[in-house]
């Protein structure tokens, strides 16, 4: 479940989202993700707050970013389609022009974690 961004600078990708979630500017400034002390990013809507983190992470070509789960509960599909449709969202809206493509994968990659195994579910 992770989601991919193809760019020739994934860094570069990654510092213009982080300054966009940072700045003070309301124009053009992203207010739907927030960024912890680890440096992962939740979304703020009050009903997707909290429920899975994304961690960014470069490799050569591409920006990733993958999702992780909360420790106590088992996360739904329905989360993880909506943090996966909601990031790759923001990226068309800000960073058309930094970016080739994008694509999630539809499962867990080994990077991925999905949280607790406990069998409650949270919606």
């Amino acid at each position: 479940m992770a989601v991919n961004f193809f760019t020739s600078d994934p860094q570069a990708l990654l510092d213009n989202f982080n300054k966009r979630i940072d700045q003070e500017d309301p124009k053009g400034k992203i207010t739907t993700w927030v960024r912890d002390a680890d440096g992962d990013y939740t979304h703020v809507a009050s009903d997707w707050g909290g429920k899975a983190w994304f961690r960014p992470k470069i490799i050569s070509g591409a920006l990733v970013f993958n999702i992780l789960g909360r420790k106590k509960f088992f996360m739904p599909s329905v989360v993880y389609g909506y943090y996966h449709g909601h990031l790759t969202e923001t990226f068309l809206n800000h960073f058309d022009t930094m970016f080739t493509s994008s694509s999630s994968t539809a499962l867990a990659t080994k990077d991925d974690t999905l949280g607790g195994s406990e069998a409650q579910q949270v919606e």
